[in-house]
């Protein structure tokens, strides 16, 4: 049911977070297609399968209506740091304005935040978001993320092709 500006009907609604694994690869997969003007490579998809908490699928009603993708990368000079690069985060529009994304996103920032059991800290959290795009750019600075650099040519094949770089420092200079 939904209401009248189409979107669900938020009074009884049930939210999960799932990890993706080979079963729900094909879900992920569906959700980029519809939400991004990218397709991702099979190696992007097997590296999600590598990164735990750092990739979500999120659930409305058991319904599989969102996901966030991210890759740690290695900070140079360093062997107790690494980035982490947010490559994905998505909702599906009827699903919007929900809080589903914030909670995608507070789920990445507060593992980034842990201190690991083992290997390198996160030292910095960051992503691109195309120019033009005022909603995600609101929604990323409402979560502490500052725009770092504005990246010319960075999405060659799109009409507006340059984006800003967001970051959140988690970690300072040790």
């Amino acid at each position: 049911m939904t209401t009248e500006d189409n979107k669900p009907k938020t009074a009884a609604f049930r939210v999960g977070l799932g990890d993706i694994t080979p079963n729900n690869l094909g879900q992920l997969k569906r959700l980029n297609t519809v939400l991004f003007p990218v397709v991702y490579t099979a190696s992007f998809y097997k590296d999600v399968l590598d990164v735990g908490e750092f990739a979500k699928i999120i659930y409305f009603n058991d319904v599989c209506v969102g996901a966030v993708c991210c890759r740690k990368e290695n900070v140079a000079g360093s062997t107790s740091l690494q980035n982490l690069y947010i490559a994905t985060l998505g909702v599906l529009a009827p699903y919007r304005r929900l809080g589903l994304g914030s909670k995608l996103l507070e789920h990445i920032i507060e593992n980034a935040e842990l201190p690991p059991s083992t290997g390198p800290k996160i030292a910095k959290m960051y992503l691109h978001v195309q120019t033009d795009n005022e909603e995600a750019l609101e929604f990323y600075k409402k979560h502490g993320f500052n725009v770092a650099e504005k990246c010319e040519n960075y999405y060659p094949q799109f009409e507006v092709s340059d984006a800003f770089r967001l970051e959140k420092v988690l970690v300072k200079d040790e």
